[in-house]
Parts: structure tokens; sequence; C-alpha cells
């Protein structure tokens, strides 16, 4: 680092490469037009290299040229940190650990207001199926859909969906609408594998008082959103929570198909380690998520 110069010689020879002589140089950076020749001299003897051709006009050398972009990136690189610094004093950044599908589909929406109500806090969201140790490296608080039995932990319910067939518009137009639940057995019924957490459509016609012997299953997925997916493109009919078809049902892409209630028998819980949760960021994080799921619950 010995042939490293001050930070007013580097921005001397930033600024100099963005001219075409040392006297605008120099009015840009609100010194003499000596005082700029005699940075660039230093930095010249300092590197051992030459940096311009004096004429009538600045032009870089190629060592110059090779140089230029260098700096100009460590200066536009350290006035973006500093902005971020500056804009982030006095915030607090809050990691929060659930499913993918579940922060794709009802958090994700809602997180714009969290920042409306509580601009103090960052939120870092990870996603992941797998439990969490709450080490010092993973997330502050999680949410995690269970049964609630989080031992040695903070928990505190948040809500439970309901589960219920849904299909495109297009599929009912080309199938026709069913009229009642045993006739969801001539179509093609999107399942998703996995064991109790993923809802089961033996399930839903057992509480629509429907006996099943065999389903008519067109393609079975490994992910939630792969199968709602495959029923806006109208492959088929899915049976989904209620928290991750909220937006397609409001604007009309999917259909809930038939009043059948089926609470799941897993629900949605906010999880940290016991204490954490009187921390005041996360307090007012806890609060704002609790009110959203009232709010979503009512609506289920």
């Amino acid at each position: 680092m010995r042939d490293l110069p001050s930070t007013a010689t580097l921005r001397a020879f930033e600024v100099a490469t963005r001219h075409a002589t040392f006297t605008s140089a120099s009015e840009e950076l609100h010194v003499t037009q000596s005082a700029v020749s005699h940075q660039l001299r230093h930095l010249e003897e300092l590197w051992g290299v030459q940096l311009f051709l004096r004429g009538k006009s600045l032009t870089l050398t190629p060592a110059g040229a090779a140089l230029a972009p260098v700096v100009r990136e460590f200066f536009m690189k350290l006035e973006s940190t500093l902005a971020d610094l500056r804009e982030q004093k006095g915030r607090v950044r809050l990691k929060v650990s659930t499913t993918y599908s579940f922060a794709l589909k009802w958090l994700l929406p809602r997180l714009p207001g969290l920042s409306l109500q509580h601009p103090e806090i960052v939120v870092t969201l990870e996603t992941t199926d797998a439990a969490i140790n709450f080490t010092p490296s993973e997330p502050d608080v999680a949410i995690r859909f269970g049964a609630g039995n989080y031992p040695n932990l903070y928990s505190e319910f948040l809500f439970r969906e309901q589960i219920f067939p849904v299909a495109s518009p297009p599929l009912l137009e080309r199938l026709g609408a069913p009229r009642k639940p045993a006739e969801l057995l001539r179509y093609p019924l999107l399942t998703r594998a996995g064991a109790d957490m993923v809802p089961k459509w033996d399930l839903w016609f057992q509480q629509a008082g429907v006996a099943v012997s065999s389903l008519k299953e067109s393609v079975r997925f490994a992910d939630t959103n792969m199968t709602i997916e495959a029923a806006l493109l109208g492959q088929g009919v899915a049976l989904a929570r209620s928290g991750h078809v909220e937006n397609e049902i409001a604007n009309g892409s999917l259909v809930r198909l038939f009043d059948v209630p089926l609470p799941s028998p897993l629900a949605y819980y906010f999880v940290c380690p016991k204490g954490t949760e009187a921390q005041p960021h996360v307090v007012s994080f806890r609060e704002w998520i609790m009110a959203e799921s009232i709010r979503a619950g009512a609506g289920y």
C-alpha cells in the first residue's frame, strides 16, 4: 500500500480524466490550476508512470487510460456505499425466515405496508423448508407452517387457511362448470406430492360427502407454486390453500369451486428464540404481521 496516494490526489486524477485542460479540471475541484498540475505530477512520480500527454489539451496515455476507470469505479462505489449507510442510519435489519411459497404468495405483496408503517425496519427475507436453530448466523425470527409444536421457542398463532378447489375460467369454459362436488371426479385433478403439509383431495371429497375410489390425476407436482401455475394454464383443477391464491381469485384468473368449509389441519406461526420477541423492532414486526393475519383470516 506504499503507492496509495491521498484521496484528494486520486480525485484530482479522476476529474482531470474528464476534462480537456487543467483549467476546467481546477474549476470543478475549486482549486488553482497549479494545484491540479502539482497533484498529477506527484501521482506520476509516486506510481512511476506517465498519466497524461501535456499540450494544448490533456490526453491520457495508455497507462492513464488503464487506470482511469479503476479510479472512477472506486469513487462511484465509495459514494454509493456512503449514500446507503446514511440512508440506513437509525434503521435496523430484521432477518425473517419462511417458506418460499408463503413468502411469494402471502408475505411479499404485504411488505410495502410494513415499510410504510415502520420505515425503520429493513427486512431481509430468507426462504427455506428446513428447520432452523436460531444460531447467530441464522434469521432473527421465522414464520413456520405446522402444528404449533415449537419447544423452547416463543411461538404465536398467526392464521389458519381454508382448503378448496380452484380452476381457470378457460378450463371451465372448455369442460363446463361442475354443478356439484362429485362431478369434479371427471376433471383432471392436479395433485402435489408430499406429506402432511400438502392438501389432500380425498380429505376434501370426504368433507364434501363424496365417496372416492380413484382420482383422475393429470400431473403430480413437487411444488405448490407449480401446482397453482398449472391451474392458471388450464391444465386441471388444483386443491389450494387460501393464502396461496388470494391475488388470483381477486383478479379472476382462478375461480373457487364450491363453498365446502375445510380448514387446513396445519397453521402459520410466528416463531423466535425466547426473549427475542421483546426487542422493539421484533415487537413492531410481530404486531404488524399479527394485524395482517387477522385481516387475512377474516377473508378466509
